[in-house]
C-alpha cells in the first residue's frame, strides 16, 4: 500500500531515506488523480521494500505542494537523495512511471 505523505512526515519519510521516492501529488477532487491512484498503489506493491511510493494530498498538505511548487495535478515527483530527479505532470500508464522509476532505481 502506498505511504500516505503529509506535511509532518515528509522530511523524515520522503527526504532521509536511502531509497528512490515517487510523491503523488492528489487531490479528492481531481479526475485524472483518480485514474492514476490505483496505478500508483500497484507500483507499490510491486516495488515494495526496494522504493518509496507515496501519496500526498494537496488540499490537506498545502505547504509541501507549495515548497515544490506544485501547480497542477496530478504531479509526480521522482525523488532521490532528498533532490528531485524527475517530474510526470498528468496522468499516464504505469509503464511509464515504472520505467522513470528503475531509471532511478540503477
Amino acid at each position: 500500500m502506498a505511504l500516505e505523505f503529509t506535511d509532518a512526515n515528509f522530511q523524515v519519510e520522503a527526504l532521509e531515506t536511502d531509497k528512490t521516492v515517487i510523491v503523488d501529488f492528489w487531490a479528492e477532487w481531481c479526475g485524472p488523480c483518480k485514474m492514476v491512484g490505483p496505478v500508483v498503489e500497484q507500483i507499490a506493491k510491486d516495488f515494495d521494500g526496494k522504493a518509496v511510493v507515496g501519496k500526498l494530498n494537496v488540499d490537506e498538505n498545502p505547504e509541501t505542494a507549495m515548497k515544490y511548487g506544485i501547480r497542477s495535478i496530478p504531479t509526480i515527483l521522482f525523488m532521490k537523495g532528498g533532490e528531485i530527479v524527475d517530474r510526470q505532470v498528468g496522468a499516464v500508464s504505469k509503464d511509464v512511471l515504472v520505467k522513470k522509476l528503475e531509471a532511478h532505481m540503477a
